[in-house]
């Protein structure tokens, strides 16, 4: 004991008798000048950019669904999550909260990495093809970033060089956010090529590039940049490259990813090694897996955290196909016990009737989403669904195109984009069920049509937005809306941790 005593006090006097440089960099950790030299270290540092997608639960994994799906009048927090149910009703005290001071940090850990990309590359020596596409993809992402801090949080501050650690950037106005999302994209449709041999398959194209370009306009109801946008996909270069796909059901199956109807998708895989299907391991890892199909899934395989509402059924239930039976994309859409028109006998959840699992207890009017799920080709989910994500797909680009051409008072030239989705669903042409329809009519038509067809897949929330329509009166349908406060509640807060280490960055109305 005295031999520790004494060594400890050795040590305390060694380190009063000298003066250490705390600030100095350890000289054995890897420097960010010392990374930066190869065409190899560029890839890297770009699939460190995507690799953003995965981290834990806080983005494409698992809460980008809860912020555009349940948030809206879709869906619902339906599970023992607490701190989700409250969100979800608007009710939110604690401006720290994970599901929106996480999203927001990650969101900007992306944005960082892209950032170092874009100041570093140029400085390598390496094909300069290679560097030029990096550098756009780069772009890409951080617009992506962006974009989705823009719709959630309104007035996110721009960071487009990297970071230090006495940086106090102010908040950039909504138009100042979209603007640099515009610019990126516009940037990196320069060099992005159309599509990419098979082991690139995923990366950013210029076709997305158009598509996300588009979505930024008309988030801001600039139709004419926005179809110019939308054009490229459909009557322009890229033409060639994308189509619907036969099977509606396709764009949501393992089996049938990166089709021609992608525009782009969130890449995902199982890595066996990480497949423990333990949450508190999850929440620890880079999962290169989705969890967001356990929290999806209804109770026995999953844990239902997000439920449906049932109004959605009605909109599908509206018209049936040319043959007189149910739209499919119901039941590609929701698991429910009429998914099979025939009823819960006939209606199957996971390799068993909904009537054996469910029968007339508390979930036998439930409606849960299905598109994120792997009932196609697994009896229980687990927290690393291989299943990618679509994030948009060319069905989107054709009724936000049709958008845009009415608003442009071309309604007349709008309705075959619509009827190209509708034919593939096997309804009748909107031009043969409802001709003639005027700018206002045709946009209530487009607000069905988006239901019906993007149901579950995450556009809902930035939907009501645009067109105006968050406000209480959603709450006859979804009960969550009796909480919403106009001017308050179409952004979330920005966390207030951000907010006191930065004197420059201002909250977000009414909070």
């Amino acid at each position: 004991m005295k031999k520790y005593i004494f060594t400890i006090a050795v040590s305390i006097l060694a380190m009063l008798g000298c003066k250490r440089d705390f600030e100095a960099l350890n000289p054995n950790a890897p420097t960010v000048e010392n990374f930066w030299k190869t065409g190899a270290d560029a890839t890297k540092g770009v699939n460190a950019v995507y690799s953003t997608f995965y981290r834990t639960a806080s983005l494409y994994s698992r809460w980008m669904f809860y912020h555009g799906i349940l948030k809206s009048d879709e869906g619902f927090g339906s599970g023992g999550d607490g701190g989700l149910n409250n969100l979800m009703r608007f009710n939110q005290n604690n401006y720290n909260n994970d599901l929106t001071a996480l999203t927001w940090a990650n969101l900007y850990v992306g944005i960082f990495r892209a950032n170092q990309v874009i100041a570093r590359v140029p400085g390598i020596t390496m094909d300069e093809n290679a560097k030029k596409r990096i550098l756009a993809e780069a772009k890409f992402l951080r617009a992506l970033f962006y974009f989705n801090l823009t719709i959630y949080y309104g007035r996110p501050p721009l960071m487009l060089t990297p970071s230090q650690t006495d940086d106090v950037p102010r908040n950039a106005t909504t138009a100042e956010a979209y603007a640099q999302v515009v610019k990126d994209l516009t940037d990196a449709i320069v060099d992005l090529p159309p599509s990419y041999p098979g082991p690139d398959l995923g990366r950013a194209t210029k076709g997305a590039a158009y598509a996300l370009l588009g979505k930024a306009y008309l988030q801001q109801k600039m139709y004419q940049p926005a179809a110019d946008a939308f054009a490229y996909l459909i009557t322009g270069e890229g033409k060639s490259m994308y189509d619907l796909t036969t099977d509606y059901r396709d764009n949501f199956r393992v089996g049938t990813e990166n089709n021609k109807e992608s525009v782009f998708e969130i890449q995902f895989s199982e890595n066996q090694s990480e497949n423990t299907d333990n949450d508190v391991d999850e929440s620890r890892i880079n999962n290169t897996g989705s969890s967001i199909s356990q929290f999806f899934a209804p109770p026995g395989v999953g844990y239902a955290d997000g439920g449906a509402r049932r109004w959605l059924i009605a909109e599908f239930l509206q018209e049936n196909t040319l043959t007189g039976v149910q739209d499919p994309r119901l039941a590609a859409s929701f698991i429910f016990d009429n998914a099979d028109a025939a009823g819960p006998n006939a209606t199957m959840v996971y390799g068993q009737s909904f009537a054996s699992r469910y029968g007339n207890g508390p979930d036998a009017n439930s409606v849960w989403f299905r598109k994120l799920l792997n009932d196609h080709w697994k009896n229980q989910e687990g927290f690393r669904s291989p299943n990618n994500y679509r994030l948009i797909r060319f069905a989107d680009v054709l009724l936000m195109y049709a958008e845009c051409l009415n608003g442009l008072n071309r309604t007349v030239e709008a309705y075959q984009y619509v009827d190209w989705v509708r034919q593939r669903a096997g309804l009748a042409t909107l031009t043969i069920a409802r001709p003639g329809l005027n700018a206002t009519q045709f946009l209530a038509q487009l607000k069905h049509e988006r239901i019906t067809e993007l149901a579950g897949e995450g556009w809902r929330w930035a939907d009501l937005a645009r067109w105006g329509d968050l406000s209480p009166a959603l709450a006859t349908r979804d009960a969550d809306f009796n909480g919403f406060i106009v001017g308050k509640h179409e952004l979330y807060p920005i966390p207030q941790l951000d907010i006191d280490l930065n004197p420059n960055l201002t909250q977000n109305p009414n909070y």
